[in-house]
């Protein structure tokens, strides 16, 4: 008798990091963009300023959508290279792209010429794109193999094992 294999029903563990991470980063890209219109419909002052300025400009329709896809094209490459090359690729993408998120927060915070409403809703904005492309990258990279620097010339292997970190229909049949 043989052994079936039964297909994965988790579409995360199938697709590429890249793939996932920009879906992830054009959900988070719309969702910004409609928390950011939501805003200005509320009356939110839509003008900051950079850090430590004393004039502000506009926030105009349209930014918080390239400022989600700016990070995602960064988290993206970040993904890639954990998942490529990290012991623990979710578990270090989780902490780095925390810690990412919590330095963000600097912008708003230290924005010159800013009100506070202002500042609030952005670092909001920060926070709702992170809460989605984060677990959901994150959770990709939990089915990447891990990897060793055991490998002699700087050669990559799984590391002792990361085979059951492989989906069963990705092994190969012998």
């Amino acid at each position: 008798m043989g052994t079936t294999t039964v297909p994965s029903t988790d579409v995360l563990a199938t697709r590429p990091v890249w793939l996932i991470s920009v879906l992830a980063g054009l959900a988070a890209a719309v969702a910004t963009e409609l928390y950011g219109l939501a805003a200005r419909a509320v009356g939110i002052p839509m003008v900051a300023g950079t850090i430590g300025a004393s004039v502000s400009g506009p926030i105009t329709i349209g930014m918080f959508a390239m400022g989600t896809a700016t990070s995602v094209f960064w988290g993206t490459i970040l993904a890639v290279l954990l998942a490529r090359y990290a012991r623990r690729p979710a578990r270090t993408y989780l902490w780095t792209t925390i810690a990412l998120t919590a330095v963000s927060m600097a912008g708003p915070y230290f924005a010159g010429a800013t009100a506070t409403s202002t500042k609030l809703m952005l670092a909001l904005a920060h926070i709702i794109a992170a809460a989605i492309v984060i677990p959901v990258v994150t959770r990709r990279l939990s089915h990447s193999p891990a990897v060793s620097m055991v490998s002699g010339r700087g050669a990559r292997r799984p590391a002792v094992g990361a085979e059951r970190l492989v989906h069963p229909a990705d092994r190969q049949q012998d």
